[in-house]
């Protein structure tokens, strides 16, 4: 039987972000090779565009950056002009790196099973799993 999962980016990831102007710069960082591949495969601009469609009337930028597990993206138009002319509240950049990690996306249960066992790649601590 092929089931396949939803999960959070936050299994497989974790996020910086910032915003400049208009727009909002992420990014995602694979906790390994394998989680990497995962992302790679699921992560698109569409996607991200779709999560975000609520607050984001502009286009997604996407890059793959293999070498670092990373995928950067840029997101504008994101802030309705700009952090300072803005009224929603908590909408700048950093706020927003938590609320991509909680896009869904679709993995086989052997894929997550994989991608959580394999050692994480990087120069943070091991850190406890969740």
């Amino acid at each position: 039987m092929n089931t396949t999962l939803r999960i959070p980016l936050v299994k497989l990831a974790h996020a910086r972000s910032g915003d400049k102007a208009d727009w909002v710069d992420f990014g995602l960082f694979a906790w390994n090779e394998t989680g990497y591949r995962i992302l790679a495969r699921e992560v698109s601009a569409a996607k991200v565009q779709a999560h975000f469609a609520p607050w984001l009337p502009g286009h997604v930028d996407i890059w793959p950056l293999p070498n670092i597990l990373a995928i950067k993206l840029v997101l504008h138009a994101a802030l309705q002009g700009g952090g300072a002319r803005n009224l929603r509240l908590d909408n700048l950049g950093k706020a927003m790196g938590a609320a991509l990690l909680r896009m869904e996306i679709n993995v086989s249960p052997e894929e997550l099973e994989q991608a959580q066992k394999s050692p994480r790649r990087g120069w943070w601590p091991d850190l406890p799993r969740t």
